[in-house]
């Protein structure tokens, strides 16, 4: 079916123009018709960079996919970091000198699930040292001592011992773990925003308990997540955190979320190298991003690049440089819904463009009766307008309209059961100049008869 064009408005339209990483190539719309650390010694405050633009392929904790390839110097320092640790596990001088004395076997030592004892032979053992060997350059020296503080700072936190510690319901029910991205890296978000929900005071946020508590959590969260990591060869082997600031930026809120957020800053920085791909800032205010410009100043450009803040207009499209549709929850702008039922990650997704100042149709079809055909829709940036309807083939029946034109708050699922060949048109009218793309997936299955509904029968023999 032809796009129709809207009526002039004497501006040239304009393109916002969008690329898209994946691990397996998108199906083309041609396809159809269209982590007490309050008291750490660690005063590295590095905050984030006010940017968009994502890198999606660079790993940053010296791995890239499919292979890795380091240069003799790298593979000497490698060798001489491994003797070091190997050493001083064997030695009981891993977590420092003052624990020399206390004799214990530490050969079955590990961090974030990875044996690490060289002699052990685990794979994951050296990518682990390269993430420290990277975060100091290369130098071994910098890189035992950094690792060592590590294995302190993580014994006297008994960061794994408290691994599954529980922080309650209200805790728990701010972070969650959603699919992964184009390099196949675990996503994690954390909704700040729901303190507001859950009615803390402002001397509650200023507590020292329930501080050191949040701190934690947000830890073992980290750990929680960096356990998803495979630690192979050839793998991603960092994860992305996504810090929704929605409804965060009320004023007892303000002074908690920056102490808070320096601090695991901090530690990430100083603990956790090489681990974190990216920490994506999302829905945050003009306040937030005045005072994280003046701290650009403070860090490095290679640390700059691991934190990026997104304002709320531009959610859907910089999660969908990193992130699938079908990995994106419904509301950062995505397809993924929680225990779905209707869809699941292997189903395919369609990619079309709606033109700026144009009408688009996308038609899904509609060929096998008996069935109820769903689909799911999302558009970046949103901001048009939609209609949906069913064209019978036949010339003699009746088009039905399944949903008049509304506009487009959010991803749009709905259902229609098919009693007759034909195509659901879904018309998107974009009045703006920018051409946003569209993301859409369908599935049928077998309807149930009204008759079988209505005699509270769910199965049919």
């Amino acid at each position: 079916m032809p796009e129709e064009k809207l009526p002039p408005s004497g501006e040239t339209s304009r393109v916002l123009s969008f690329h898209y990483h994946s691990a397996t190539d998108r199906n083309s719309a041609s396809d159809h018709e269209f982590f007490d650390p309050i008291n750490d010694d660690n005063n590295d405050d590095d905050d984030e960079d006010d940017y968009v633009d994502v890198d999606v392929d660079d790993d940053g904790d010296g791995s890239r996919c499919p292979s890795i390839d380091i240069s003799n110097s790298k593979k000497e320092a490698l060798h001489d970091l491994r003797g070091r640790v190997e050493d001083a596990i064997i030695n009981n001088s891993i977590f420092g000198q003052k624990y020399i004395d206390i004799f214990e076997d530490l050969t079955d030592i590990e961090i974030w699930g990875v044996p690490l004892l060289p002699s052990k032979g685990h794979e994951g053992t050296d990518i682990v040292l390269r993430k420290f060997l990277k975060a100091k350059d290369y130098m071994v020296a910098e890189a035992f001592r950094m690792l060592r503080k590590t294995m302190k700072w993580r014994r006297d936190l008994k960061i794994d011992e408290s691994f599954d510690e529980e922080f309650g319901n209200e805790l728990e029910s701010m972070w969650n773990m959603q699919g992964k991205d184009y390099g196949g890296r675990p996503v994690c978000y954390c909704m700040l925003g729901e303190f507001k929900n859950l009615g803390l005071k402002d001397e509650h946020l200023r507590s020292k308990e329930r501080y050191s508590n949040y701190i934690r959590w947000r830890l073992l969260c980290l750990e929680r997540a960096v356990r998803e990591i495979g630690f192979r060869e050839g793998e991603s082997n960092s994860i992305i955190q996504i810090i929704d600031l929605k409804n965060a930026h009320s004023k007892n809120m303000k002074e908690f979320n920056n102490s808070v957020n320096r601090k695991l800053m901090s530690l990430d920085h100083e603990h956790y190298p090489g681990l974190i791909h990216k920490n994506l800032f999302i829905n945050v205010s003009v306040w937030y991003l005045a005072v994280n410009a003046l701290n650009m100043k403070l860090i490095t450009k290679k640390t700059k690049k691991k934190y990026c803040f997104v304002r709320s207009a531009k959610v859907a499209e910089t999660l969908l440089k990193l992130l699938p549709p079908e990995n994106i929850p419904v509301q950062y702008g995505g397809l993924r819904r929680e225990n779905d039922e209707e869809f699941s990650m292997d189903d395919k997704v369609f990619e079309a463009y709606a033109r700026g100042n144009y009408i688009t149709h996308i038609k899904i079809p509609a060929n096998e009766v008996d069935v109820t055909l769903t689909w799911d829709l999302t558009v970046v940036g949103l901001n048009v307008i939609y209609k949906e309807e069913f064209i019978p083939n036949d010339d003699c029946s009746y088009e039905i309209l399944i949903q008049e034109e509304k506009k487009m708050v959010g991803s749009v699922r709905n259902s229609f059961p098919i009693r007759e060949p034909g195509r659901i048109i879904i018309t998107i009218e974009n009045p703006t100049y920018k051409k946003r793309p569209v993301f859409y997936r369908h599935k049928s299955k077998p309807s149930i008869p009204l008759y079988f509904i209505s005699k509270g029968i769910t199965t049919m023999d």
